[in-house]
C-alpha cells in the first residue's frame, strides 16, 4: 500500500507541476485581466447592485431556475468557504511564504471580473439535460453558446471535472486534524505507524457522507448545513481575536505580504516565480474563479437576467480569498508558527490557533473543520453529478456518487502533497475550457451588460419621474 501511495504522489505532484506553467497563469491572470478592462470596470463600478440584488429586491419568483440568486452565492461560498480557508492558505503560506497572499489577493481581483463573465454565461446559455431539467455551467455553455462542433471541450471539461470535484482535499485535512490533535496527543495511534488511524477515520466519514449523498437520511445534511453560518462566525470571531490581540503587528506582517510577493526571502533559493504560482494556485482553489464550478451553481439560479447572476457572483472573491483567507494568513503569520514549525496545511493553522488561544483554541479549530469538511463534502457531489450527467445522461448521473465515496477513503490515507497536486492538476485542466470559451463568447456577456445597465438606468429615471408626478 505504501508503495501504491509513493507512485500517486509522484504521479500527482508531475501532473499538477507540469499543468501549473506560464500558459495557464497566462489564461487565468491574462484573461481576468481582459475580462476586467473589457468590461469597464464593471465588478468594481456597479459592486453595490451586486448587494442590493442579494437582499431579494429583484426576485422573480416566476423566473426559470431551482434556487434563487442568494442561494446560489451561499451554495457556492459553501464549497469553497472552509478547508481552502483554512487548509489552503497554510499550505500556500508553506510552499510559498507570505508573499503567496499577495498574488492570491491580485487572482482574486481579476477573479471578480472572470466571476461576472463565466456566471452571466452560465445563466445566458442554460442548456437542458437528458431529463429534459434546465441545467447551467461551462459545459452548457460551451454548448448552447459556440454551438455543437465545439462539444469535445464539454467533454473535456466534463471529465476534468469528475477528479476536480473529489472531496479528497477535505477528507484529507479532516482527517490529518483528527489525526494530528486528538488520536496522537491522547494516544489512540503512534506518530509514526498512523496509517490504521487515518484509515478508520476515512472509513467514519464515508460513512457520514454515504448517508447524505446516497439519500439515505437527508435531515443530517440539513442539520449540517444549518450549522455553517455558525461555524463561519465562530471561525471568524476566533481569528479576529487573533488579530486584535497583535493588532500592533499588523501592519508589519501586510508590508512582509507585499514586499516577500516580489523577493521570494521566505522561499528557498528566493524564487518569486513559486510565490506567484503557489498564489494563484491556492487562490483557484479557495474562489474557484474561472475554474467552473462557480458556473455550475449559479447556472440553476431562478433569474431571466443572466448579468444578475454575474454580479452576484463577483461578490464570492472579496468574501472568500480577500477577507477570510487574510484573516487566516495573520493567524498564522502573527503567532510564528510558520516559521518554528515542520507542519503543514490544516495542522499549520491549529497550531497558530493553540499559540493565540491556548488550551481551547485548537478544539474550536477542530470543530469548525469538522463542519466545513463534512458540509462540503455534501455539496461537491452536486458538481461531479452534473458532470457525469452530461456525460452519460440525467438518468446515471448517481453513479458517481460511489466513485465519490471511494476517494475519500483514498484522500484519506494519501499524503497531502499528493492530493493537493491531483486537485490542482484538475482544476488546471477545468479552467482551460472554461477560459477559453468564456473569452470567446466575452463580447455577448459585453453586450448584455450594457443592455442591462441601459434598461436599470431607464427604469431609475422613470421611477424618479413618476415621483415628480405624485409631488404635484
Amino acid at each position: 500500500m505504501t508503495t501504491f501511495l509513493e507512485w500517486f504522489e509522484f504521479l500527482a505532484v508531475t501532473f499538477a507541476d507540469t499543468a501549473w506553467g506560464m500558459p495557464l497563469l497566462a489564461l487565468l491572470l491574462g484573461g481576468g485581466l481582459f475580462f476586467l478592462v473589457y468590461s469597464r470596470f464593471v465588478p468594481y463600478r456597479h459592486f453595490g447592485h451586486g448587494l442590493q440584488i442579494l437582499t431579494g429586491k429583484y426576485e422573480d419568483p416566476n423566473a426559470q431556475g431551482d434556487i434563487t440568486l442568494f442561494q446560489a452565492l451561499s451554495g457556492a461560498l459553501a464549497a469553497t468557504v472552509g478547508m481552502g480557508n483554512i487548509g489552503g492558505v497554510a499550505i500556500a503560506i508553506t510552499m510559498g511564504g507570505p508573499g503567496a497572499l499577495f498574488w492570491m489577493w491580485m487572482s482574486a481581483i481579476v477573479g471578480m471580473a472572470t466571476k461576472f463573465f463565466t456566471c452571466t454565461l452560465a445563466v445566458m446559455y442554460r442548456g437542458k439535460d437528458t431529463s429534459g431539467k434546465v441545467q447551467g455551467g461551462p459545459m452548457y455553455y460551451i454548448m448552447e453558446g459556440l454551438g455543437k462542433k465545439w462539444k469535445p471541450l464539454a467533454i473535456f471539461f466534463s471529465l476534468a471535472g469528475l477528479i476536480g470535484c473529489m472531496p479528497m482535499f477535505q477528507a484529507n485535512q479532516l482527517t490529518q486534524i483528527i489525526r494530528d490533535e486528538i488520536l496522537i496527543p491522547f494516544e489512540f495511534v503512534a506518530a509514526d505507524a498512523h496509517f490504521w488511524g487515518d484509515l478508520t477515520v476515512g472509513i467514519i466519514i464515508v460513512f457520514l457522507v454515504s448517508l447524505v449523498v446516497l439519500g439515505g437520511i437527508k435531515r443530517i445534511g440539513q442539520v449540517a448545513s444549518s450549522l455553517v453560518p455558525l461555524m463561519v462566525l465562530v471561525y471568524v470571531i476566533s481569528v479576529v481575536y487573533i488579530i486584535i490581540n497583535n493588532f500592533a503587528d499588523v501592519p508589519y506582517y501586510l508590508r512582509l505580504i507585499v514586499t516577500d510577493a516580489f523577493t521570494g526571502n521566505a522561499v528557498a533559493g528566493g524564487a518569486v516565480g513559486v510565490v506567484i504560482i503557489t498564489g494563484i494556485r491556492r487562490a483557484a482553489f479557495s474562489n474557484e474563479a474561472g475554474i467552473g464550478t462557480e458556473a455550475m451553481m449559479h447556472g440553476a439560479a431562478r433569474t431571466n437576467e443572466p448579468v444578475r447572476a454575474g454580479l452576484v457572483a463577483m461578490v464570492e472573491p472579496v468574501i472568500d480569498t480577500i477577507i477570510i483567507c487574510t484573516m487566516t494568513a495573520l493567524a498564522i503569520l502573527m503567532t510564528g508558527v510558520w516559521t518554528t514549525s515542520d507542519a503543514d496545511g490544516v495542522t499549520l493553522t491549529a497550531q497558530a490557533f493553540d499559540a493565540a488561544i491556548p488550551s481551547i483554541g485548537v478544539y474550536i479549530l477542530v470543530f469548525c473543520v469538522v463542519i466545513f469538511s463534512i458540509t462540503t463534502m455534501f455539496t461537491y457531489s452536486y458538481y461531479g453529478t452534473k458532470c457525469l450527467g452530461f456525460l452519460i445522461g440525467a438518468e446515471r448521473q448517481h453513479y458517481y456518487n460511489y466513485f465519490y465515496i471511494f476517494s475519500i477513503l483514498l484522500g484519506s490515507v494519501a499524503s497531502i502533497t499528493a492530493v493537493i497536486s491531483l486537485i490542482d492538476g484538475m482544476y488546471a485542466m477545468m479552467a482551460i475550457p472554461t477560459m477559453t470559451a468564456t473569452l470567446i463568447l466575452s463580447p455577448k456577456v459585453y453586450r448584455a451588460g450594457k443592455d442591462y445597465f441601459r434598461r436599470m438606468e431607464e427604469e431609475k429615471r422613470q421611477a424618479e419621474y413618476e415621483g415628480d408626478d405624485d409631488d404635484y
